[in-house]
């Protein structure tokens, strides 16, 4: 068997993304838990970073002494976390090649639930990489503040990284993403082991804590009610990435449902506790500091326990913060490992084009990937990377997809009526109550901070799939076989583009005559002084076919052949025409920019005449 050569490109591609994986081995790339902890967890485990911390920016607008409410809606978010978990065990098993917010409810509630459950999660999941790494690179900047101005350029370039990894496939960006995760997890309990131990075995009092910000009791007079609501929105950016292991079931070694599930119940047990303890820490710090990204000091939460804990500038202070930044960072991985597979699961229903629902040579659906990436990176520079302006956009679009998967989930069962199902019917039912009370809270309570950006953004993409469908519908009608007979074409003529004799152009000719004796040749004259030696070319070598002159006083060579064509198409429309081109191809890829492609430039120009074809007839230079 001949080796096959490799161009250029192929080279380089292969280099950045790796070697063509087989279909057979598809099975091979499989996530086991403890990878598909990393892959799949890692939004909703980085999201302590900055969750508790949302909800302290919030209640400081009230005052100081709102800042005892924080505890007690971290406990509230917690128990809204374990019954989405619950619901969402039931949500694996139920669908066990993958049961997301889109499927769910289209299967149980009706095509345009479904499409805004998928539009939702698609804008999530692009909300998700930007904030993920502009969280990341806020806690790098906390380390170190001198980087502050380069927060776009940095978070724009670790969008690319992720994104690479991702299009390297499944398995490798899990071995790549399980040691930032687990290293922030043990980092993360240990900053908190250390911490409860200062508190309570060497003491502070409770009420000693100084606080310092920027923004202390500048909404006093608003109602508490209505603030503490605006925090546990907030908070409940907690939330997001619980619904990924669902999404993503078919991703997991079998018996895939209960790998699944293990992940799940891992995932939360994790969160819960670094989630409760970060919050029960902020309440016991000597100085918690709550300044925006504007202020100088640059300081996150997350960065204030690791002093506490470490002591400022420490081995163990440096090491949280880099652990935090890249798991930040390799959130994003969550959303770039169900965006495209959310984005297949509607192009293969139609609602977006097909191309998002092929698999490319890595076993994973790059287009989705690269839309993805190219849309977190727009959004990072819309906002300047300043995660509270992203934020308030944040979770309305994850709860919106909660709500409809749960409501979807209860009329599964009422459907089915499977042993059990009036229990499970039960859970789904807290389920929709509580998360569309919390959507409804996150869109009254950040509407005007930017969750209209948002939900104007889900009816955007919800219009766009209507619209995809709409033609891909047009489409089949049009091309659908019927009873009618077939009209067929009244006769066909070649038309060989003759810019000058040589090798490659007789060979195109045979190829025309092949294919149609009565096959004319055209030469377009950009030089009259040439004109002559082509005629006696022609003459010499032209098997006696046919050469027509066409003028082209302004220098043109595509023109003169569409109006020759369209002077043809007038005499007979019905007739099918073929234009023929020689196309030299060079083996290096350097050598083809000194080449005019005429054969595609005809094939743009020609685009939207019926019945008229481009062939190019290739010829080989060492």
């Amino acid at each position: 068997m001949a080796v096959k050569t490799l161009s250029f490109f192929e080279k380089l591609r292969r280099t950045l993304i790796g070697a063509p994986i087989h279909t057979a081995r598809a099975h091979h790339e499989k996530l086991s838990p403890l990878l598909g902890l990393p892959v799949f967890s890692s939004d909703a485990l980085s999201s302590v970073a900055y969750a508790t911390e949302a909800i302290l920016l919030i209640l400081i607008l009230k005052g100081r002494e709102a800042l005892s409410l924080q505890f007690p809606i971290t406990i509230a978010i917690c128990v809204l976390i374990v019954i989405i978990t619950i619901s969402y065990t039931q949500t694996i098993y139920a669908y066990p090649k993958g049961g997301g917010s889109y499927i769910v409810a289209s299967d149980n509630l009706g095509t345009t639930p479904g499409l805004i459950a998928g539009a939702a999660l698609m804008i999530d999941y692009i909300l998700t990489v930007a904030v993920s790494i502009s969280a990341g690179v806020a806690a790098f900047v906390s380390a170190y503040p001198d980087f502050h101005p380069y927060l776009v350029e940095a978070s724009i370039v670790l969008v690319i990284i992720v994104a690479w990894m991702n299009l390297r496939g499944v398995r490798e960006s899990g071995a790549v993403f399980a040691v930032p995760t687990y290293g922030f997890i043990v980092g993360v309990m240990a900053m908190l082991a250390i911490s409860m131990w200062k508190v309570h075995v060497l003491g502070m009092p409770v009420g000693a804590q100084e606080v310092l910000s920027d923004k202390a009791g500048k909404e006093a007079s608003f109602l508490l009610i209505f603030i503490a609501l605006r925090s546990f929105a907030a908070g409940c950016t907690a939330l997001t990435g619980i619904e990924a292991v669902s999404d993503g079931v078919q991703s997991f070694k079998e018996p895939a449902a209960k790998n699944a599930r293990i992940v799940l119940l891992r995932m939360t047990g994790l969160l819960l506790v670094m989630f409760i303890g970060i919050g029960y820490l902020s309440q016991h710090l000597p100085k918690l500091l709550l300044y925006t990204n504007k202020n100088p000091e640059y300081r996150t939460l997350t960065s204030q326990i690791a002093s506490f804990a470490f002591g400022p500038g420490s081995i163990g202070f440096l090491y949280v913060q880099f652990a935090t930044m890249a798991i930040l960072v390799l959130a994003a991985n969550t959303a770039f490992a169900d965006f495209p597979r959310v984005a297949s699961f509607l192009a293969r229903d139609g609602f977006l084009p097909r191309p998002f629902a092929r698999q490319g040579d890595r076993l994973v659906f790059h287009n989705g990937i690269i839309v993805l990436g190219l849309a977190a990176a727009a959004l990072v520079w819309i906002f300047q990377g300043e995660l509270d302006r992203l934020l308030p956009l944040y979770a309305i679009g994850v709860f919106t997809a909660f709500t409809l998967s749960q409501a979807g989930m209860v009329a599964h069962w009422r459907k089915l009526k499977t042993p059990g199902w009036q229990r499970s019917m039960a859970i789904n039912i807290i389920g929709t109550v509580l998360t569309g009370a919390v959507a409804i809270v996150i869109l009254a309570t950040k509407f005007f901070e930017g969750a209209w950006i948002a939900a104007v953004l889900i009816g955007l993409v919800f219009g766009l799939f209507k619209a995809v469908k709409v033609r891909y519908l047009a489409m089949a009608k049009q091309l659908a076989m019927d009873d009618a007979p077939m009209k067929l074409a009244s006769k066909h003529t070649s038309l060989l583009l003759m810019p000058r004799v040589h090798k490659g152009i007789v060979k195109a000719l045979n190829y025309a005559k092949t294919v149609d004796p009565n096959c004319i040749a055209m030469h377009v004259t950009l030089d009259e002084r040439t004109l002559p030696q082509v005629r006696r070319d022609w003459d010499r070598y032209g098997l006696g076919v046919p050469l027509v002159i066409l003028n082209s006083p302004f220098r043109s060579l595509i023109r003169p052949v569409l109006d020759y064509v369209d002077e043809l198409r007038e005499q007979d429309p019905d007739q099918m025409l073929t234009v023929i081109v020689a196309e030299a191809v060079s083996s290096k890829w350097y050598q083809r920019l000194l080449q005019e492609n005429v054969a595609a430039q005809l094939k743009i120009a020609l685009a939207q005449r019926r019945n008229v074809a481009v062939t190019s007839v290739r010829y080989f230079l060492d």
